[in-house]
């Protein structure tokens, strides 16, 4: 079985190689025996050390390592409305950032069903309203949202993906991230979407 610890860190390693994260942005979380494992504020995704992983209790205390990230409440909120999922991911990654920032799109369903893997990985995006990072009022809109998607698209800032796995929701938010892209392509362009039964056909043979 692999060590959560070091599972995260190949993650955020990987997402920061590829470009998917910079800097210090993004941070990662995973559901454990005693908890959640954190990555620590102000820490470079492309530069973890497993020993120094934030860990907080099932109450959201921290208990172990350096302080968490800001986003803490913000990954709380996510498992807390999801008691099934084990991970979730927020990202800077550029496409979806900008798409975040366009003032001409449907806050209840940000993307368009352009492909099938979107469709089945993602399904429906809303866009929660700009609050500062790691303020409590976004964790609050997270929340509120969470109890009917597992993906969700922070106004001016990023997304934030939950799943049952790390790797589910790594592979939902790089989904997520290409379709940002492929849209921001073709938007200007006549498109054939996928119509809505077709996205109930997929619901239904591939389940989240």
């Amino acid at each position: 079985m692999t060590d959560p610890r070091e599972a995260l860190c190949a993650l955020g390693r990987s997402l920061f190689e590829r470009g998917l994260t910079h800097g210090s942005t993004g941070n990662l979380s995973a559901r454990v025996a005693d908890g959640f494992l954190m990555t620590p504020t102000g820490s470079s995704l492309g530069a973890l050390d497993p020993s120094r992983l934030s860990l907080l209790d099932a109450s959201g205390a921290h208990v172990g390592g350096d302080a968490p990230t800001k986003e803490a409440l913000l990954h709380l909120a996510m498992y807390r409305q999801r008691p099934r999922d084990a991970a979730v991911v927020h990202l800077h990654s550029i496409h979806s950032v900008a798409v975040s920032v366009l003032a001409e799109v449907d806050p209840a369903d940000v993307l368009p069903p352009l492909t099938a893997y979107y469709a089945m990985r993602i399904g429906t995006l809303p866009l929660l309203p700009y609050f500062a990072p790691g303020d409590a009022k976004l964790a609050e809109a997270v929340a509120a949202a969470a109890g009917k998607h597992h993906a969700v698209l922070l106004a001016n800032h990023g997304p934030v993906v939950s799943g049952a796995s790390l790797s589910a929701a790594a592979d939902a938010i790089e989904e997520l991230e290409a379709t940002a892209r492929l849209w921001l392509l073709v938007r200007h362009e006549r498109l054939r979407l996928l119509t809505r039964a077709q996205q109930d056909d997929l619901a239904r043979r591939f389940p989240r």
